[in-house]
């Protein structure tokens, strides 16, 4: 009887277990990493008569990333807002038009939002490939992206993460910008490269 009651009490447990909130007790590993001051955002593009660049640097908001492994995977969660009011193509027309087709006015932030890793990071001194999954949201439009990135860790503890990815103007219902009665064309397609830099925090 002693050991029915036992077995009973076992399953119960395991049957408790299994509908638990997905990334709770099911954790293995769990990082905390907190954004310190030296990001940057920079997006390469071209027009049919040459190529630019714009970006954004000194980012420093203390926003945390959340790594976590669990028995479906790595999670990234964490989210990254840049104010595309900062964006500078080093030319003072360029960084207008930029900003006006991004709709700076009414969407004044890039939101960069992380989802996923696709193993948990190492966080050694040579750079690591990973691949992760984001959600992108410029000018009112959201859209899931995967990305490449490359994660070290330097010798002063400070956690480096580069990511790039391409993407289109059209991807968020942005018509590329056209200049001299459309003499001159944007390209539709966008290099984006994000660096951050955080300190692990326990």
């Amino acid at each position: 009887m002693l050991k029915k009651y036992f077995s009973l009490l076992l399953f119960l447990f395991l049957l408790n277990a299994s509908f638990l909130p997905f990334g709770k007790t099911s954790q293995t590993e769990k990082m905390r990493w907190i954004c310190v001051e030296g990001g940057s955002l920079r997006v390469n593009g071209s027009t049919n008569v040459n190529k630019f660049n714009c970006d954004i640097t000194g980012y420093s908001n203390p926003d945390t990333l959340i790594v976590y492994k669990t028995v479906a995977g790595t999670q990234l969660e964490g989210t990254v807002s840049l104010d595309i009011g900062h964006f500078d193509c080093h030319n003072p027309i360029m960084t207008s038009d930029l900003r006006k087709t991004l709709k700076v006015k009414e969407y004044p932030f890039l939101k960069i939002r992380f989802l996923s890793l696709s193993k948990f990071p190492g966080l050694k001194p040579l750079q690591e490939d990973v691949k992760g999954l984001v959600e992108i949201q410029l000018a009112g439009v959201t859209k899931r992206f995967d990305v490449a990135y490359k994660i070290s860790m330097g010798p002063d503890k400070i956690i480096h993460l580069l990511g790039t990815r391409n993407v289109n103007f059209t991807d968020f219902s942005i018509v590329p910008p056209r200049k001299m009665g459309g003499m001159i064309k944007t390209d539709n397609q966008l290099a984006i490269e994000f660096k951050l830099d955080f300190r692990q925090y326990d």
